[in-house]
């Protein structure tokens, strides 16, 4: 089954109680809530504060941590009310460490690539992530074009945990809207984050059930 993320950073930043409440009435999955540091990625955005208005909304809220040392700020993200916290496997010396935190704290773990990152580092930590999170643009800035050679990624990381019996999650942040999600969900996505073009969809309910047709047609 398909599983749809809304990201708060295409959201309308004057009416954040309001769009996370939208997005929760239009059947959304999960809230993606993108947390940047201006060094790891050229932008900031938020902290654990804004974390807990998200928390309220009733769904479970994916902390995707695009910051250096990321192990410093886990803790607080848990105790924000974050369901799933995410690092960048380029972000820290030690993942596996990383990924031994979040559990430890209570939430889901999991690994972010960058589009020029190999998923072979995700072999090596097999079993201790639930979620791969793979990032089809550059990270940093919303509203920008899927990069079309991470599609292969994606496979390549469906075979790799199929391959070893790994039941984790396979997310896609960047570029997501009716036209690439049915390519990303052949490939062997199951969470998709969908940013400026949910958004700024008429019908936030509609674009939501396109996505989930769309997945029902491919597993036919």
């Amino acid at each position: 089954m398909i599983k749809i993320a809304p990201s708060l950073l295409a959201a309308d930043y004057l009416n954040i109680g309001g769009e996370i409440r939208r997005m929760a009435d239009a059947g959304a999955d999960y809230l993606h809530y993108d947390v940047m540091d201006g060094c790891f990625v050229p932008n900031i955005t938020f902290g654990p504060g804004v974390a807990k208005v998200a928390a309220t909304c009733g769904l479970p809220v994916d902390a995707h941590l695009m910051i250096v040392n990321p192990e410093k700020y886990v803790d607080a993200f848990a105790e924000a009310g974050c369901s799933i916290i995410t690092v960048h496997a380029e972000a820290t010396n030690h993942l596996h460490r990383a990924l031994q935190q979040i559990r430890a704290a209570g939430c889901l773990a999991g690994v972010a690539l960058n589009p020029a990152t190999s998923p072979e580092c995700l072999r090596y930590v097999l079993g201790d992530f639930d979620l791969a999170l793979v990032m089809t643009v550059n990270p940093g800035f919303g509203g920008q074009k899927l990069i079309p050679g991470c599609v292969q990624k994606i496979a390549e990381i469906r075979r790799m945990l199929d391959g070893a019996g790994c039941d984790a999650v396979i997310e896609v942040d960047g570029g997501v809207n009716t036209d690439t999600a049915p390519m990303l969900m052949r490939a062997g996505a199951t969470l998709l984050v969908a940013g400026s073009a949910l958004y700024g969809a008429p019908d936030a309910r509609a674009f939501i059930d396109t996505i989930r047709a769309q997945y029902a047609n491919i597993a036919r």
